[in-house]
């Protein structure tokens, strides 16, 4: 049997092996060309291998990019730490209680979700103008949260209900209260499910640019903006923003590595009401 599956594993294992490289071409053509000065890039014709230098990653660390790096760890960490809250005590309530508009609820925040957020970067910014908190990163912070809360609390939902309600009997009976019961004795068997939706939620925080660069001004102004920095007038700093992409790239490259297990399980599992 094993030897009669050799070519299909052969080939399949051949087939996962291109798409990786197709996948990770554009990654190293990227890596490449910020190891290389601005005479390398438009050098004749394409070669991975130059002399490699680090002036475009030192360049990008001694501007303002630092102040950005700041902003949006303070931007991605507070979304995430507030819509994974939320989210988790929202799907709780939905799972758990009945009450008038429940449906409703659920269907609204779900539809909330296929908003396009640029459509909400105009009308946001004068309600938040008009509360005092435009330009800063609080009202950042909001929008993102109100953008994932939809997605945490329908995956969250679908672990709640393979928690058994006995096990939430039991703890009652014991005096343990509601907060209690969700955060000492729910919440430790979503972990799979706070992982997968801690990596969205970030990720996103992270990345986004329209509603960042409308919400923000030049203090508050997040990673991806920084990007931007390097196209100017004259033209492209090709070496320089493929660096600063790069070190856009790896903080949520990193904590998609590090959650991996998590994350699968979470998308999994998730899906699945038991």
């Amino acid at each position: 049997m094993a030897a009669r599956n050799a070519p299909a594993d052969l080939l399949r294992y051949a087939g996962v092996t291109l798409m990786a490289g197709l996948v990770l071409l554009p990654l190293a053509v990227m890596g490449s060309t910020s190891l290389k000065t601005q005479a390398d890039t438009f050098g004749s014709g394409f070669s991975f291998f130059v002399s490699p230098t680090l002036d475009n990653y030192r360049t990008v660390l001694e501007g303002r990019f630092l102040g950005y790096l700041g902003n949006s760890i303070v931007v991605g960490v507070g979304s995430t730490a507030i819509t994974l809250i939320l989210g988790t005590m929202c799907a709780y309530a939905l799972s758990r209680f009945r009450f008038a508009g429940r449906t409703s609820i659920a269907m609204g925040s779900l539809l909330l979700r296929t908003v396009p957020p640029a459509v909400l970067a105009v009308p946001v910014y004068f309600i938040w103008n008009g509360w005092g908190i435009g330009d800063g990163l609080g009202g950042l912070i909001l929008v993102y949260v109100a953008l994932n809360l939809p997605f945490t609390i329908w995956l969250l939902y679908g672990f709640i209900e393979q928690v058994p309600g006995e096990l939430e009997e039991a703890a009652a009976v014991d005096g343990c209260g509601p907060f209690r019961l969700l955060f000492t004795i729910i919440v430790p068997l979503l972990k799979p499910g706070l992982a997968a939706a801690a990596i969205f939620t970030f990720r996103i925080a992270w990345n986004e640019l329209v509603l960042a660069s409308v919400l923000t001004d030049r203090t508050t102004r997040t990673m991806p903006y920084a990007i931007y920095l390097f196209i100017t007038d004259v033209g492209v700093e090709w070496g320089k923003l493929m660096a600063a992409g790069i070190l856009l790239a790896l903080p949520p490259l990193i904590f998609t590595l590090v959650a991996a297990r998590q994350i699968v399980t979470g998308l999994t599992a998730g899906a699945v009401k038991g």
